[in-house]
């Protein structure tokens, strides 16, 4: 697998190996043996799966206290992916990383602890998978404002009125969110 490093130290793009032919494809998409030699020594205690129509944006989400980290991946459509540093102590603070995911490219996305998370699905029928490092506690759930022009994330919204749901609509802003230290 190739590991890519971006801008915001901690999130990472992974490209697994694909070995394809006329019958399809096939590509290991967890093995923890082979993170940890890539410096991703994870444990995952919970796999969600979302399905969404073009247009709808998930997030900015994130749990404080009991933080995960998410290891994101598309099998069906396409998301353009976000990671937003909400690392007090980090120079990064308040800054955002985007990725676009989907079947084709197969990529994959780990979202470390101390990042808030969200996707805009590209296509209809997209299919979100992903793995986490802490199970889901709703008592420690918190939105950041998916448009807050403090973060200034530029989601590609040509042509798109994004699907929010009632709870993303009232995200916090970054500089009232329960950072971390």
């Amino acid at each position: 697998m190739n590991v890519i490093e971006t801008r915001i130290p901690g999130p990472l793009i992974i490209e697994p190996r694909v070995f394809g032919d006329a019958r399809g494809f096939f590509t290991e998409t967890w093995n923890a043996a082979a993170f940890a030699e890539a410096g991703l020594d994870l444990s995952f205690v919970q796999d969600n799966h979302s399905h969404s129509q073009k247009g709808v944006l998930r997030g900015l989400h994130f749990q404080n206290p009991g933080p995960q980290g998410k290891l994101v991946r598309v099998t069906r459509g396409a998301v353009f992916d976000v990671a937003v540093d909400l690392r007090a102590s980090s120079a990064h603070f308040g800054q955002w990383v985007g990725v676009e995911l989907n079947a084709d490219n197969k990529r994959m996305f780990w979202v470390p602890e101390g990042f808030a998370h969200g996707f805009l699905t590209l296509a209809d029928d997209t299919d979100f998978l992903y793995k986490c490092t802490a199970p889901y506690a709703p008592q420690s759930e918190f939105t950041l404002a998916w448009d807050d022009p403090a973060v200034g994330v530029e989601w590609p919204l040509a042509g798109l009125d994004p699907i929010i749901s009632e709870k993303d609509t009232r995200g916090l802003t970054l500089a009232i969110v329960p950072a971390f230290a």
